[in-house]
């Protein structure tokens, strides 16, 4: 149980530049429209909705950290990575998540 709640509040703290630097892929769960509008280089859009069944296209060895635009969608698309065997972190806001890669 403390861990369940440990991870709801996420008191654990990712390294996501590590990540990064060990080859995680970054994926944007928003929308295209809101995408477009502005999100980090390397990241890949895969809209929460479509994200089962792209699933596919992802690299299962390799982490993963999710972000959207406030970290709602980006918990969800972390869950659904998880159930499905990819070690999946969230990244929460793309904007909050660009700071935290270029500290």
């Amino acid at each position: 149980m403390f861990d369940f709640i440990k991870n709801l509040f996420n008191s654990n703290k990712v390294d996501y530049k590590e990540l990064l630097v060990s080859g995680a892929q970054i994926i944007d769960v928003r929308t295209p429209a809101e995408f477009n509008g502005g999100h980090i280089k390397q990241s890949k859009n895969i809209p929460l909705q479509q994200l089962q069944s792209e699933m596919k296209k992802l690299d299962l060895k390799k982490p993963i950290i999710t972000c959207c635009a406030s970290g709602m969608r980006s918990a969800s698309a972390k869950s659904i990575l998880q159930q499905n065997g990819f070690e999946a972190y969230n990244g929460g806001g793309w904007s909050s998540l660009q700071n935290k890669l270029n500290q």
